[in-house]
């Protein structure tokens, strides 16, 4: 059972993208096809126990869902309780509003593409420091790009020839890596972000970027590209944090490895 909000589609295996028909209106559903029913999780602080769960269906009908019911509430410690709530949204979307993503900008390459591309044009090899910054201690992210063992059947970057990774790991200093990244005079600097309360990641990848910049203001020695990663950076574009690209969730190494010689290398990626 999943914990966030259900909006399901009955459309059956995933298509390719392509412009919606204009006037397609859609519902989510749960049990059957146009049931409008949504699952979502909350907490409360307040107290596990009947008032508790009033007060949660009451939040829910607040937020349209009628009827809802508690499907599960579990006490977090004495003063607080988490919730899990189904109910019926009485909301509609025309999807062919739905304006289509933009895509990827740039090919996919394979390892062997990327190898060729930086070769040719470095004659050395691309430099790649990565880390977690400030309080965050998983490196589930970026492990995940920078480990030879890679994620979604990919190999990270440490598996490519022409790639040096220094993986500087968790709770790294924003100072301490720019240190290091100068040092080992960086190409691309990767930073992963997963925790999100109180938007410590927007923080901590602001406060990154703007230790670069004042490390490398206009017409100084070069400034590294600045990546940052993470599951919750879907509501800011890269010119809010200062840094050159955000990767969400489900990235895979070969995507980031494309763009590395997209964003460093113009005009060496095989089209």
């Amino acid at each position: 059972m999943t914990t966030d909000t259900d909006t399901r589609v009955a459309t059956g295996p995933a298509a390719p993208a392509e412009p919606a028909a204009a006037g397609q209106i859609i519902r989510p559903y749960g049990d059957t096809t146009g049931d409008g029913m949504v699952q979502l999780s909350f907490s409360l602080p307040v107290p596990a126990g009947k008032r508790a769960e009033a007060a949660a269906l009451s939040l829910a009908g607040q937020m349209g869902l009628d009827p809802a019911s508690v499907v599960h509430a579990k006490a977090i410690g004495p003063d607080f309780t988490f919730f899990i709530v189904y109910g019926r949204a009485n909301h509609l979307i025309d999807y062919g509003s739905i304006p289509v993503p933009a895509g990827r900008e740039y090919p996919l390459l394979t390892a062997k593409e990327v190898n060729l591309a930086i070769r040719t044009a470095l004659n050395r090899r691309l430099v790649v420091v990565g880390a977690c910054i400030g309080t965050d201690a998983h490196t589930v992210g970026i492990d995940a790009i920078l480990n030879v063992k890679g994620f979604a059947g990919e190999k990270g970057l440490e598996y490519y020839r022409e790639i040096q990774v220094v993986n500087m790991g968790a709770q790294v200093d924003v100072d301490e890596l720019v240190a290091r990244a100068t040092a080992e005079n960086a190409d691309a600097v990767l930073v992963s972000q997963v925790v999100t309360q109180r938007n410590a990641h927007l923080h901590n990848a602001k406060q990154m970027a703007a230790a670069f910049h004042d490390a490398h203001p206009a017409g100084s020695a070069r400034r590294p590209l600045l990546v940052v990663g993470g599951p919750r950076f879907d509501t800011v574009r890269p010119e809010d944090l200062g840094v050159d690209r955000i990767f969400g969730r489900g990235t895979t190494p070969a995507e980031v490895a494309s763009y590395l010689v997209h964003a460093l290398l113009p005009g060496r990626s095989p089209q």
